[in-house]
């Protein structure tokens, strides 16, 4: 179940809000001596300020192809070049695109819900399995479901927690 928190918690990272992030751009995939390569191997991606993110890319001869490679990308980001520094500022959101991103996040909360469910199903199958090999008692199958069930009730309130705060994080302006 933690996992599948950790697991929401590094898709909500992945949903781009108003912020610069640096991983916003781990997606991107370079085109480098005839192989695709992460982006975050060729450059070293700092967040400046809250709206632009800085990169500096290792190899001066690949610069090209790793602007190429942001602007071809589906974040809609347009680098601008420095010498040996790339600037991204990141364009502010429209009213519209909040609200696509919020169906985004809560679809993501509801998948990871919905992994914590299973886990439940899961675990109270195994307890039900043990009850019929007589290896608990019914009164320990019922203490070993009510404890499932807390847990469950937690890390989806967890969850929701983690929703709220990115829906906010994402109508501020």
């Amino acid at each position: 179940m933690e996992k599948s928190v950790s697991a929401l918690k590094s898709q909500f990272t992945k949903i781009r809000t108003g912020r610069a992030h640096p991983s916003l751009l781990d997606s991107i995939m370079v085109p480098y001596y005839g192989s695709n390569t992460p982006l975050k191997q060729l450059a070293n991606i700092v967040a400046e300020d809250a709206r632009t993110l800085a990169l500096t890319v290792f190899d001066k001869s690949a610069a090209q192809a790793v602007e190429k490679a942001i602007m071809q990308s589906d974040l809609g980001l347009n680098p601008m070049s420095a010498g040996s520094v790339m600037r991204i500022p990141l364009p502010p959101l429209t009213e519209e695109r909040r609200k696509d991103l919020i169906k985004v996040v809560r679809n993501e909360a509801e998948q990871g819900r919905v992994a914590v469910r299973n886990i439940r199903r899961d675990a109270n199958a195994d307890i039900k399995e043990l009850l019929k090999e007589k290896e608990i008692s019914e009164d320990d199958a019922r203490r070993g479901e009510e404890q499932i069930q807390k847990l469950t009730d937690e890390f989806v309130k967890t969850m929701d927690q983690l929703l709220a705060d990115k829906e906010a994080e994402l109508m501020e302006i």
